[in-house]
C-alpha cells in the first residue's frame, strides 16, 4: 500500500473506533478531524483496556497499520 492509501485506512479505522467504542472506551477523548498515525496510536491503549475483544483487535489493526506507514 502506498502512503496515501495507508493514511486513508488509518483515518477509516480511527473513525470506526470512535463510532463503535466512543461512549465505552474513548469517552474522555475528542476525535480530531484529520487523524495522524500518532493520533490513531493514542487511542489504542483505551481500546485495549476498555473495549471488547473486538476493540482489542481493532487496536491491533490500527497499531500494525500505523507502524507500517512510518
Amino acid at each position: 500500500m502506498d502512503n496515501q492509501a495507508d493514511m486513508q485506512k488509518i483515518e477509516q479505522l480511527y473513525r470506526q473506533a470512535f463510532a463503535e467504542y466512543g461512549p465505552v472506551a474513548l469517552w474522555n477523548l475528542r476525535p480530531v478531524e484529520h487523524p495522524t498515525p500518532g493520533a490513531a496510536l493514542a487511542i489504542t491503549q483505551a481500546l485495549r483496556t476498555y473495549g471488547s475483544m473486538d476493540g482489542r483487535r481493532l487496536a491491533e489493526r490500527i497499531e500494525q497499520l500505523c507502524r507500517a506507514s512510518s
